[in-house]
């Protein structure tokens, strides 16, 4: 199985979007540089973020989301975002009536159930688990073996909690860090 890693851009401050879920400047980092991260060219990072996202990127097999954000993106259409396999969506509610049943995402009720879900579907891929309120539900129930931030040089005040309301301590390893243009990208191994 591959590992599960909770992901996010992240104000210095550790929140993920603001009150009204706008991301501000944390994708700014992604637009700032000049060496394209995608086949799209609207990416375009500095080298040394491109060294560290591109090889992770390429490493997962499936995202898991909680039902807001697949809301707030409209399921993106249908389609994984950044050419990833699978969608698993932490919901109580069934997909969207006249979803389509052959796109890759998955509707399951708990994060338990979606991460054997997500880890069924990805074999020896990563499994990424967005960070917020499904992420700290992840990460309390033990199965987060990684926690990798892009933080960004913003101070939000108040918004969207990286972690979302997780009220217990959890340890982390010492981080891998990598400076790139307007962002640091910090890589986490869970404490067991």
């Amino acid at each position: 199985m591959g590992k599960v890693v909770m992901y996010s851009s992240v104000s210095a401050d550790g929140f993920i979007a603001d009150e009204n879920d706008q991301p501000g400047p944390l994708f700014d980092w992604l637009t700032s540089g000049d060496v394209p991260l995608d086949d799209s060219g609207a990416l375009k990072v500095s080298q040394q973020s491109y060294d560290y996202t591109r090889q992770y990127w390429d490493q997962i097999g499936v995202t898991i989301v909680g039902r807001h954000v697949f809301d707030l993106t409209d399921g993106w259409d249908g389609k994984p975002p950044s050419g990833i396999d699978h969608v698993v969506v932490v919901t109580h509610r069934p997909a969207p009536e006249g979803w389509n049943p052959e796109a890759p995402f998955h509707f399951v009720d708990g994060v338990k159930a979606a991460v054997t879900k997500a880890q069924e579907l990805a074999g020896d891929r990563v499994v990424e688990v967005a960070a917020g309120d499904v992420g700290g539900q992840v990460l309390a129930a033990g199965l987060v073996d990684e926690v990798r931030m892009d933080v960004v040089p913003a101070v939000f005040g108040s918004g969207k909690r990286c972690f979302g309301s997780v009220n217990a301590q959890h340890l982390l390893e010492n981080p891998d860090v990598v400076q790139g243009d307007r962002v640091l990208h910090l890589r986490y191994q869970v404490r067991r």
